[in-house]
């Protein structure tokens, strides 16, 4: 390759391929497709170590080689093609993000910010353009959490936050673990975690998965931080009864308690009182589930979101009395497991300018905005300074759904200002 003295001095200039990044991105999306019946549309079910995870993996694991990137992979399955610098014991420049899937997505929810990652470096390659620091683009092992109930689980191995035998011993619905799963999928890797050394910055292009940038009519987001998450796995225990001949004093009606417990962390968000907290039931499940029985058994799933750590404390305190007081109303036996917690994170400010920067140079429209879904880009954040960029969504910014669009230029948008953010930051 020809090296490129100032590659800093191309911004205007080099920009990818953007028909590329989209083809790139649609062959991905053909992998988990399902008919989504609520939307009349495809959506893609591509939940981690999976048999479908495993063929987008190799799919694109087949892509990194084919642009002649050394990959590895490491013990929780996270994989890194590294592009080689000319000084290669330099730190790294790392892009990433995952493959991973909620069972009802669309295309763009991590996978852009891989599959863009990969056209940054190939880019550079059809440009000629060598850098300084080493390039490493990267995808995270269950970012989502749908599968096996804590998000951001890979990176947050490789930030050394989770411990990897614990993260081996999570389980899905069905009793699989991480650690067995790994192994079926022969996703095991021989690179040790936590990562032995920390990249020199990390930068990850994502959708936004919300309306704001939409709305305002902005072509980047330039992300600020990620807000606090806390997710609850709540089991209740009644007894199951008949529905006509049971007197309401006798009840201990399992679902009665898991409907109370939902309307109060509803009523939570409504009140202002824990600021821009958000509450979610997403998971609720009775049994024996039948219609002249009171139910024995709930499970629900609660997600406290909010970018105010104290706040989201309180949050946490008061509903905790409140299921132990409902508890006590409905004579059933409730239990509280905490799956997930990540605290808030703030990028660097360096990253931030930077990305704001860049937007301007290329005379993209942009705005300062707060990521409210997680993202890996928080976990790294505790080892290296990270930044992420982010481009509208259409339809009111809809995510984790087959309606989730953003479109080719908008794509295209992001991954030029993530190409010259890596540019600038490959020649520190």
């Amino acid at each position: 390759m020809t090296t490129t003295t100032d590659p800093s001095s191309t911004l205007g200039e080099l920009t990818i391929d953007g028909d590329r990044l989209w083809d790139s991105l649609a062959a991905l999306g053909g992998i988990g497709a399902y008919d989504d019946v609520a939307t009349g549309l495809v959506g893609v079910r591509r939940l981690a170590l999976t048999d479908a995870d495993r063929d987008g993996r190799d799919l694109v694991v087949g892509w990194f080689r084919d642009a002649g990137l050394e990959v590895r992979q490491d013990a929780i399955g996270n994989v890194f093609a590294r592009r080689a610098g000319s000084e290669p014991d330099l730190a790294p420049v790392m892009i990433g993000s995952h493959l991973d899937s909620v069972a009802t997505a669309g295309r763009f929810d991590g996978c852009l910010g891989v599959l863009g990652g990969l056209e940054v470096v190939r880019t550079l390659d059809d440009a000629g353009i060598s850098t300084r620091r080493p390039i490493e683009v990267c995808f995270f092992t269950e970012e989502e959490g749908a599968r096996f109930g804590t998000d951001m689980l890979g990176s947050a191995v490789a930030a050394g936050r989770i411990d990897l035998t614990d993260a081996y011993a999570l389980t899905d619905r069905d009793g699989a673990s991480i650690g067995e799963e790994l192994v079926r999928l022969g996703q095991v890797g021989a690179g040790p975690v936590p990562m032995p050394r920390p990249p020199h910055a990390y930068l990850e292009c994502h959708i936004e998965q919300g309306p704001i940038l939409a709305d305002h009519d902005r072509q980047v987001g330039v992300v600020l931080g990620v807000q606090a998450i806390n997710w609850w796995e709540i089991t209740i225990s009644g007894r199951a009864a008949h529905a006509g001949t049971t007197p309401r004093g006798l009840r201990r009606n399992a679902s009665l308690a898991a409907a109370l417990i939902t309307v109060h962390a509803d009523e939570m968000a409504a009140s202002g009182d824990y600021g821009r907290l958000l509450t979610t039931v997403g998971r609720f499940e009775v049994r024996p589930n039948l219609v002249n029985i009171v139910p024995a058994l709930a499970l629900l799933t609660v997600d406290l979101r909010n970018p105010d750590a104290d706040a989201l404390d309180r949050a946490r305190t008061d509903l905790r009395a409140c299921v132990d007081s409902i508890a006590e109303r409905t004579g059933t036996t409730i239990t509280v497991r905490e799956t997930a917690h990540t605290a808030p994170v703030d990028f660097s400010p360096t990253m931030i300018d930077l990305v704001e920067a860049t937007a301007d140079r290329l005379g993209l429209s942009h705005e300062r905005i707060t990521s409210g879904a997680g993202h890996d880009a928080g976990e790294i954040a505790a080892i290296a300074p990270a930044g992420m960029i982010f481009v509208p969504g259409l339809y009111e910014g809809i995510s984790h759904n087959p309606r989730e669009y953003s479109t080719p230029e908008a794509c295209a948008d992001g991954i030029n200002v993530l190409l010259h953010c890596v540019l600038a930051c490959a020649e520190q």
